[in-house]
């Protein structure tokens, strides 16, 4: 229960159903004598309709974790059954409840009698503050008291809630209250009532909730922006304290438009010895101008008989090559190109040559790659790099991610969602890591081959008070992993 309204210095504490400690509700611990059932069930049902009400429910953690625990918003009976305030009822069962509720045009009851929700949207309520009363000299607490406070107070108008107001530290009752009506006229009509309202033929010391805080202010030697700034607290959210649902709701709506309209760090890609920057657009991409020719750095091979295993090609060259080597190959073609992240010395030429003279079981032949065909295959090599990189920086990995062939995972940065530490670099099976970035500062990313990343990449709380037009809220935005996508690790066909 969050027990709200309170004011400057009066300090209210959420009390959990299970406890003995007194709350403040529409009913008591025990049925008033000669009560009838239908009586007894128009309680009942008041009591659960105050715990769904628009002056209750976004106020009270715990009634608004079960309300948003579904997107249809149904709740068990047996659990709001289970208050403390609604124990008198209890022996009567589950059904009894549940029958009860159908009576309601607040709530609704399911077609298996075991839950129960509001029929309308919540509605946030105005004015909580302005049509709330203090009211003083209720003497010592007796059982039957909160009961005996609705129906006085009902006697001026429709009330909301009466909340009794206690010694944050004893919870002992200070014989005072703040009471909440429906209507601002209500809030006249008992202030300037004739006789003045009494208890117990006594007069009662009563005012609007906002004198008892002006009053509270001056007390305490508030001035100046502390004192503006105590009246904004207690105007705000009814004057409550505690969890609210409404503020909870735009914070979170600031919190997506602030990381939405936060600008994107740019992301580059090391590429053969050179940084070059990846654009975002059509999945990600490279400028062709930007990518760096380097000679030699691809070899042709002939006569593979329209078929090969990369790893026909790639283990053998692991004795030499640190990283292993990008390959482009369609199914069917005599050809292929076999990429690297240097230029190719003759003894490299000779290496390959010597160790790889024959692929799906035939002889094949190795040539320096044309030159139009060698700034081409770069280009793609930097392209498949720069998809990768843009994949991996929107999260489509949690902290690794495959990338080009034969890159070097770099050490990732600490980041949000998908940050952290991500996969090894294994050079032998050609994966490489790719993290998401820890800032705002502009990402390096691993190209295929070379290429690597650089970017571093209480229990149930029982209400108090009464009843009020209840109305059904939105559901929790349902969160939703994303789905990793494989890629080929650079290999094109």
């Amino acid at each position: 229960m969050v027990d709200a309204g309170k004011a400057s210095g009066d300090n209210i504490r959420a009390t959990p159903p299970a406890t003995n400690d007194t709350v403040n509700v529409v009913v008591t611990d025990s049925a008033p004598t000669g009560e009838g059932d239908e009586e007894t069930m128009k309680r009942a049902c008041g009591q659960i309709e105050f715990y769904f009400a628009d002056s209750n429910l976004p106020y009270d953690r715990f009634m608004w974790t079960l309300h948003t625990a579904n997107p249809e918003h149904w709740v068990p009976i047996k659990t709001v059954a289970s208050f403390k305030r609604m124990r008198e009822f209890q022996a009567r069962g589950e059904d009894w409840v549940a029958n009860a509720l159908k009576s309601s045009e607040l709530l609704e009851v399911d077609e298996t009698n075991t839950k129960v929700r509001r029929r309308t949207e919540i509605q946030e309520p105005k004015g909580q503050f302005e049509r709330s009363v203090y009211a003083k000299g209720f003497g010592a607490e007796v059982p039957t008291l909160q009961l005996e406070l609705e129906k006085y107070f009902g006697t001026y108008g429709k009330v909301n809630a009466v909340r009794m107001r206690r010694n944050h530290e004893t919870k002992e009752f200070k014989g005072s209250v703040f009471t909440e009506f429906a209507e601002f006229s209500d809030v006249e009509k008992f202030l300037k009532a004739d006789p003045k309202p009494a208890w117990k033929g006594e007069e009662l010391l009563i005012m609007t909730k906002e004198d008892y805080c002006e009053m509270k202010i001056k007390e305490k030697g508030l001035k100046g922006k502390t004192a503006e700034l105590r009246r904004e607290q207690n105007q705000s959210n009814g004057g409550r304290k505690g969890f609210n649902a409404f503020r909870e709701m735009e914070r979170e709506k600031k919190d997506k438009e602030k990381k939405a309209n936060k600008p994107k760090p740019e992301i580059w890609l090391e590429f053969m010895g050179e940084k070059i920057r990846v654009y975002e657009e059509d999945g990600g991409h490279v400028k062709e101008e930007d990518v760096p020719y380097v000679k030699n750095s691809a070899i042709k091979f002939t006569g593979c008989g329209g078929d090969l295993k990369w790893e026909d090609i790639k283990k053998p060259l692991q004795e030499r090559f640190s990283r292993p080597p990008f390959v482009k190959y369609s199914r069917g073609d005599d050809w292929g190109l076999v990429g690297f992240d240097k230029a190719l010395t003759d003894e490299d030429v000779t290496f390959i040559k010597e160790n790889l003279k024959t692929l799906n079981s035939k002889e094949v032949t190795w040539s320096p790659a044309e030159e139009a065909d060698e700034k081409a295959f770069l280009i793609e090599r930097a392209n498949s790099a720069a998809a990768k990189a843009v994949s991996s920086s929107q999260g489509g990995s949690r902290g690794s991610h495959r990338g080009g062939r034969g890159g070097r995972g770099g050490r990732g940065g600490r980041g949000g969602r998908g940050g952290g530490r991500g996969g090894r670099s294994n050079e032998g099976k050609g994966k490489e890591r790719e993290s998401q970035p820890s800032s705002s500062a502009p990402k390096e990313a691993a190209a295929p081959g070379e290429e690597q990343p650089g970017e571093k990449r209480k229990r149930a709380v029982e209400p108090d008070g009464g009843a009020d037009v209840g109305v059904r809220g939105q559901a929790v935005p349902v969160i939703q992993s994303m789905k990793r996508t494989k890629t080929n690790e650079g290999e094109t066909s």
